[in-house]
């Protein structure tokens, strides 16, 4: 359902720009050639400085072919997000399911979470987004739904099932993935989209995650006595 909700907040993109012929179809290559030099230049100096110049020779490929695949900037930044929705973090990290311990998946569930969105080249992508989210409303609202969004609904599945287990005691298992994702990454995840600091060591994640569990199974877990 959320892929089908992105796919409609994002229409197709990469017609072809008038007076210029449209790719064949078996021209898959050379279009994805496009888009990772899009990705290097986007991704090194954001959305506005970017330039089709640029972007074609980071490509290795001319003005004109560029422009055969996209008519503008603004629909090769669109059909890049398009792709990077596919590889957001939230949608690589596989929830411990044959872990019968709440705390214990939990905790698994919390390191790999913070592993993977606070890596560089994932914040980096965030903060392009968020930027051009200003512009580009659309763009801003299908990458939270194929990110944060996706790994709070996958969390809440897994929550409600130890609900059901008689192991978790939670009136509200929306509510309670977004608190769990949010005291994972905590402050950590704004230090380094600010970049107030480049590297967080691995030490204060791990630390941060296991006090993200206590507080979590403080609030929800059910006493032993019972």
């Amino acid at each position: 359902m959320l892929d089908d909700m992105a796919n409609a907040i994002l229409p197709t993109m990469g017609a072809s720009a008038e007076g210029h012929s449209k790719p064949s179809a078996d021209d898959g290559a050379k279009r994805r050639q496009v888009i990772e030099g899009a990705r290097e230049i986007f991704m090194s100096v954001g959305f506005d400085a970017a330039s089709m110049n640029d972007i074609a020779r980071a490509a290795g490929v001319s003005k004109g072919t560029l422009y055969a695949y996209f008519d503008s900037k603004e629909a090769l930044f669109e059909a890049l997000i398009r792709e990077e929705r596919a590889h957001q973090p939230e949608r690589s990290i596989a929830f411990p399911a044959d872990e019968p311990d709440p705390a214990k998946a939990l905790a698994l569930y919390g390191r790999l979470l913070v592993e993977k969105i606070t890596s560089t080249d994932k914040l980096e992508q965030a903060r392009i987004v968020a930027f051009a989210a200003a512009r580009f409303p659309r763009l801003g609202r299908a990458f939270y739904e194929a990110g944060p969004l996706y790994g709070a609904v996958r969390l809440k599945e897994r929550l409600d099932a130890f609900v059901a287990a008689g192991t978790l005691r939670i009136d509200d298992t929306t509510v309670a993935a977004r608190q769990f994702i949010d005291l994972c990454l905590g402050d950590v995840l704004k230090r380094l989209l600010f970049r107030v600091v480049e590297t967080v060591e691995q030490d204060e994640m791990d630390a941060l995650v296991g006090q993200a569990v206590a507080m979590f199974m403080t609030v929800y877990g059910r006493p032993a006595s019972e």
